[in-house]
């Protein structure tokens, strides 16, 4: 047998290291992370105890055969004295049924010849009600119970319970909502039917029970007798069949001990390892922010020069590299990323270039004219501008514009084009696949006005993925919905790549401001007045440059991250097989 000291408390480093990014699904949703080792470590706790490998084995105590056939006269005195009713006939255990091996003294059983429940009843008068909101699961106990009167009663409070039953909840049981009742409720406590009850027969530990529940093991099975998609759920019966490794009941009281003991070292683990992220987000947030209060190039040369030289220390965890990428886009949309030349001349020209060149557009019919936007007022500049940039209004550097908000019908056949929404953006690119088909019609009324070319940039407008964006880098051609679409009045004069920079530095801004509530927005008449810092076109590649450049670090160092972190997941895995 392995030895138990060496898969947990030798390894502890390994456990820690072991950590996953959480999804970020959603607004505002950063993708924490998730420390997987310490998870995995406690499912492996449980599993050895659950397997009789985690306390000794004392052959003085009772066996569990015995215990079982006590436990057998008890239920059939209950049943005589006419408090529970008759016992249903129990399947016998089949070898196949038989996850794993078991150590002398132990015996496999069923849920059912384990305890018994209360009966139900309809609710008269006040009563406890306890449901699954009622559960704190991560003690284990019953936290929030509601007082209710019979007249209130949900239609689900039937189930009786005392102190010392275990209650399961056998609807999305994957959620684990379990607990064991460790008092007595005034006025009479009543469960949800959503709950399978265990009251455990003397000789039984309930917390042995609770425990057994959320093992790996009985997880394994009720996974594979769950049925249903949006709401899995197993019934009574099934969860009474699942079998159970019955341990003497001496044995039940030193698992539970040493299994309090190992998950209060989890706890203290878990807690280290969220102070130490935290406090190196931290000091990686400190260390940038040194960059963005820099008052000159060579200021913020001198402090970038500091940082990266202790680059490898600072930036090990997703989330710094986030916030490193967050701070590029601002120095580049400031003017702080690469220095100025005073021999390019003033941006001031740049822009009377383009308003000329959209007024070409205008008057040969390829552009509209657009509603004259408000007269920039020095007052409103969020920050300084250094020499040679001057502020726009955004409708007035590129052509904003935006995608159809009707809803043309689906079409099938070849000569049909597809309809991008923002749910289509995936990892930086348009997933045409997953995008419906509309006819030529359709496709031509939405392109009159919302043509879509190579380099435009469609923006998401709407929704939980508010400000996340796409550079078009295709010459396929399809429609946009509830997308900004951001084209080009001269791309010589408008770098694509820095209105990218820009728009993602925007989105950063947007996800945290945005107005709608459930479903936020921005728009369209919000993003044509918006400001921008415009910079000469020699200065907008030279940012783009360095921009990509340090993109490139990023990257590598992610790739390097991914890469650790696989490998101490995968050894935190390994430790987990080891049970055998």
């Amino acid at each position: 047998m392995t030895d138990v000291n060496q898969l947990i408390t030798d390894h502890l480093d390994i456990w820690v290291a072991a950590t996953e990014k959480k999804s970020s699904a959603g607004r505002g949703n950063g993708g924490a992370t998730s420390l997987y080792g310490i998870q995995r470590l406690r499912e492996l706790i449980l599993e050895l105890a659950v397997r009789g490998k985690l306390v000794p084995q004392d052959q003085d105590e009772e066996p569990a055969d015995g215990l079982l056939d006590r436990l057998h006269f008890q239920q059939s005195q209950m049943f005589a004295k006419g408090f529970i009713k008759k016992p249903k006939p129990l399947a016998k255990i089949t070898k196949t049924e038989i996850p794993f091996e078991l150590p002398r003294g132990w015996t496999w059983c069923r849920v059912s010849q384990l305890g018994h429940d209360w009966g139900q009843k309809v609710p008269k008068g006040q009563f406890t009600y306890i449901d699954v909101g009622s559960i704190n699961k991560e003690l284990g106990l019953v936290s929030e119970p509601t007082v209710l009167e019979a007249s209130k009663a949900p239609s689900r409070a039937r189930k009786l319970v005392r102190n010392g039953t275990v209650v399961y909840s056998t609807v999305r049981p994957y959620l684990l909502n379990i607990a064991v009742i460790t008092e007595t409720f005034e006025p009479e406590p009543i469960a949800s039917t959503a709950f399978a009850i265990v009251h455990p027969f003397d000789g039984i530990s309930a917390s042995y029970l609770y425990r057994y529940f959320r093992s790996p093991t009985f997880i394994s099975y009720v996974e594979g007798c769950q049925t249903g998609i949006a709401y899995p759920a197993i019934n009574d019966k099934q969860f009474f069949s699942g079998l159970v490794p019955l341990p003497p009941t001496e044995e039940q009281l030193r698992i539970v001990a040493k299994v309090d003991e190992l998950m209060a070292l989890c706890d203290a683990l878990e807690h280290q390892a969220e102070d130490s992220l935290k406090a190196h987000q931290t000091l990686v947030e400190t260390c940038l922010a040194t960059l963005t209060n820099s008052q000159s190039h060579e200021e913020l040369t001198q402090n970038w020069t500091r940082i990266e030289a202790h680059f490898d220390t600072l930036f090990t965890t997703e989330d710094s590299l986030s916030s490193l990428w967050k701070i590029i886009l601002k120095l580049a949309i400031r003017g702080s990323l690469v220095p100025q030349n005073e021999t390019e001349g003033s941006a001031s020209q740049l822009l009377r270039s383009i308003a000329a060149k959209k007024e070409v557009l205008i008057s040969n019919g390829r552009l509209r004219k657009s509603k004259a936007l408000k007269v920039i007022n020095e007052d409103e500049a969020p920050f300084t501008l250094p020499n040679g940039w001057a502020w726009s209004r955004l409708n007035d550097f590129i052509d904003v514009r935006d995608g159809t908000h009707d809803s043309p019908k689906d079409a099938n056949g070849t000569n049909t084009f597809p309809l991008v929404t923002s749910k289509n953006f995936k990892n930086g690119d348009i997933d045409f696949d997953s995008a419906r088909r509309i006819s030529a019609a359709d496709h031509f009324e939405i392109s009159k006005r919302s043509r879509v070319e190579q380099d435009d940039i469609l923006f998401s407008m709407i929704g939980g993925n508010l400000g996340n964006q796409v550079m078009v880098r295709t010459d396929e051609v399809f429609s946009v919905k509830n997308v900004a679409l951001f084209k080009y009045y001269d791309k010589t004069q408008s770098i694509p790549e820095f209105v990218k920079l820009y728009m993602e530095n925007l989105a950063v801004d947007l996800q945290s401001q945005a107005s709608g509530g459930a479903q936020p927005f921005v728009s369209l008449g919000f993003l044509r007045n918006l400001m921008i810092g415009v910079p000469t076109i020699e200065e907008q590649e030279r940012i783009v440059a360095k921009a990509r450049e340090l993109e490139r670090l990023i990257e590598l160092t992610r790739g390097r991250i991914s890469i650790s972190t696989a490998s101490s997941v995968e050894l935190a895995d390994t430790l987990t097989s080891k049970i055998h």
